[in-house]
C-alpha cells in the first residue's frame, strides 16, 4: 500500500505558482505557506536523531475578510494531498465548558486523514470489488443452487444435477448481459446497511474517545448492524454494492495507520477567527476569561502533545497550524505571550484594490465570469462580457468595499449575483440566447444601488 507523494518535488516558487492560479496577489502569505511546505520535504531527507527535533513554523495571517487566507491555505492542502481542516477558534470553549474542546480539531483531521487514504486505495481493491458487487448482484437475480437446496431439501440428487447445469448456463448469459449494461434499468430488491442512525461520540476529556466508543459501534455489536430491504434499479445496486465490497477489502487497521502518519507529518489545520478569542483589555468579565482559556487549551495541541482518537493515539507535533484574523478590533498582542510564540511566521495580507477585482473576475481557473459562463450555458445562453464591463463591476466592488463593510472578493459575489438576477431568473425562457454584458449594462443594473448608501448595505 504504498501512496505517492504528490508534492515532494515541488519548489517553492512552483508552489506559488500552483496557488497563483487561483489566489489573486498576496505575495508575502503565498511565499510563507511554501517554505513551510517545502520544509516539510526537507525535514524528510536529514537524519533520523535531528528530525524530530524540527518542528513547524506555524504561521498566523493578518487580514480582513475575503482576500483569501482561507483560500490560500485551501489550495495549499489540495495541492500537497495533505489531510486539511479549517476550524473557527470561536466555537471552541476551555474545559469545563459546554461546547467542542480544542483536541476535537485534530479528531476531525484524523478523520479526514482516514476517508483520504481510503479514496486513495480504492483503485487497488476496486477491480476485485467490482468482480465481487457483479456476483452478488447475480445471486439476487439468480439464487444459487446451495440456497435453492436448501429452500427444497427433498429435491432428488439428479434434479439437482440438471438444474446446476442450467443455472450455470444462464447466470453465464446473466452475467454478459450485466456487464454490457443491458440489465441496468431491472429493479432488484437488495438489502443495505442503514445509515440513518447518528452517530455521537462518546468522550470525556481523552477517555472514552480514545477508546473509539459511539452509538453506531454499540448498535453494531450489540444489534448486528441494521439493515433493511430496498427496492433499486441494477445500476443503482452495483454502486451500493461496490462501495460495501470496497469497504470489506480494505484493511482498515492499515488505513489507520497510514492516516495516522499522514495526518501527523502532513496535516493543516487552519484556525480562522483567531482574533475573537484575543483579549481586548484588562477587564476580568466571563467573556475574557473564557477567551484566554481557549487560547490556553490552544497551547499545548500547536506545541505538540498526544490526542487519543478512535483510530488510535496521534502527536500534534508536526501538524502545521495556520492561523488568521482580520484583527480589526483587537491585534495581535491581544493573545496571552505564549500562544504568540507557537506562530512565530506572521504575514499580513493586503486589501484589495480595483486591479486585483478584475484579475480576480478573470485570471484565475475558477474565475467567477467562467462560473457564470458555465451556469447560464446549461440554460443555452452564451454570456459574453466586455472590458468595460468588467471594470465597472470591479470599479463598483472597490468602490463599496471602501464605503462600507470591507469584505474583499465576496463583494463581488453579491454584485455579480444582483447584476445578473433577471438573466438568471427568464433564462429557461429567453428567445435570445446570446447576451452581451458591456459597461452601459452593468451601470444600469447596480448605479441607483450603488448611489444609495442605504439601500446598498442591504444589498450589495
Amino acid at each position: 500500500m504504498k501512496l505517492i507523494d504528490k508534492y515532494g518535488d515541488l519548489t517553492p516558487k512552483q508552489i506559488v505558482a500552483e496557488l497563483d492560479k487561483y489566489v489573486i496577489g498576496q505575495k508575502d502569505a503565498k511565499k510563507a505557506v511554501a517554505i513551510a511546505l517545502r520544509n516539510r520535504t526537507r525535514r524528510k531527507q536529514i537524519p533520523e536523531e535531528l528530525r524530530d527535533e524540527i518542528t513547524p513554523k506555524n504561521i498566523i495571517m493578518i487580514g480582513p475578510t475575503g482576500v483569501g487566507k482561507t483560500e490560500i491555505a485551501r489550495r495549499l492542502a489540495r495541492l500537497c494531498r495533505a489531510p486539511f481542516v479549517k476550524v473557527e477558534a470561536s466555537k471552541y470553549t476551555e474545559i469545563g465548558y459546554v461546547g467542542r474542546d480544542v483536541e476535537s480539531m485534530v479528531r476531525d483531521l484524523v478523520n479526514v486523514a482516514v476517508n483520504l487514504i481510503k479514496n486513495e486505495l480504492r483503485e487497488s481493491v476496486e477491480g476485485e470489488a467490482k468482480n465481487r458487487a457483479i456476483e452478488t448482484i447475480l445471486d439476487y437475480l439468480l439464487p444459487t443452487n446451495k440456497s435453492s437446496k436448501i429452500r427444497n431439501p427433498f429435491t432428488s440428487s439428479a434434479s439437482v444435477s440438471d438444474n446446476n447445469a442450467d443455472n450455470s448456463a444462464t447466470r453465464e448469459k446473466f452475467r454478459e448481459m450485466l456487464i454490457e449494461g443491458k440489465l441496468d434499468d431491472r429493479v432488484i430488491e437488495i438489502m443495505v446497511t442503514s445509515s440513518t442512525s447518528p452517530v455521537v461520540e462518546l468522550f470525556s476529556g481523552s477517555g472514552i474517545e480514545g477508546m473509539g466508543i459511539n452509538l453506531s459501534d454499540l448498535s453494531n455489536v450489540f444489534g448486528g448492524g441494521r439493515q433493511k430491504r430496498r427496492k433499486v434499479t441494477i445500476k443503482e445496486a452495483r454502486k451500493i454494492i461496490l462501495d460495501q465490497e470496497i469497504e470489506k477489502l480494505l484493511d482498515m487497521d492499515k488505513v489507520s495507520e497510514i492516516a495516522i502518519e499522514r495526518a501527523e507529518h502532513n496535516g493543516i489545520i487552519f484556525i480562522d477567527e483567531i482574533d475573537k478569542i484575543a483579549i481586548k483589555s484588562k477587564s476580568s468579565g466571563s467573556a475574557e476569561v473564557s477567551r484566554e482559556g481557549v487560547q490556553r487549551d490552544l497551547l499545548p495541541v500547536v506545541e505538540g502533545c498526544q490526542i487519543n482518537t478512535k483510530y488510535g493515539s496521534v502527536r500534534s507535533d508536526h501538524i502545521l497550524f495556520i492561523a488568521s484574523g482580520a484583527f480589526h478590533m483587537s491585534k495581535p498582542s491581544d493573545l496571552i505571550p505564549e500562544l504568540q510564540g507557537r506562530f512565530p511566521i506572521r504575514v499580513e495580507l493586503n486589501s484589495l484594490t480595483k486591479d486585483d477585482f478584475v484579475e480576480i473576475l478573470t485570471k484565475p481557473k475558477n474565475a467567477l465570469i467562467k462560473q457564470y459562463k458555465e451556469l447560464l450555458k446549461t440554460e443555452d445562453i452564451e454570456l459574453n462580457f466586455s472590458d468595460d464591463a468588467i471594470d465597472k463591476i470591479a470599479e463598483y466592488a472597490y468602490q463599496v468595499n471602501s464605503e462600507m463593510e470591507n469584505i474583499g472578493a465576496r463583494r463581488l459575489h453579491t454584485i455579480l449575483e444582483k447584476m445578473l438576477e433577471d438573466i438568471s431568473f427568464n433564462a429557461p425562457d429567453m428567445s435570445d440566447k446570446v447576451v452581451n454584458i458591456d459597461g452601459a449594462f452593468v451601470e444600469n443594473a447596480l448605479k441607483n444601488i450603488v448611489q444609495n448608501s442605504d439601500l446598498s448595505k442591504y444589498i450589495l
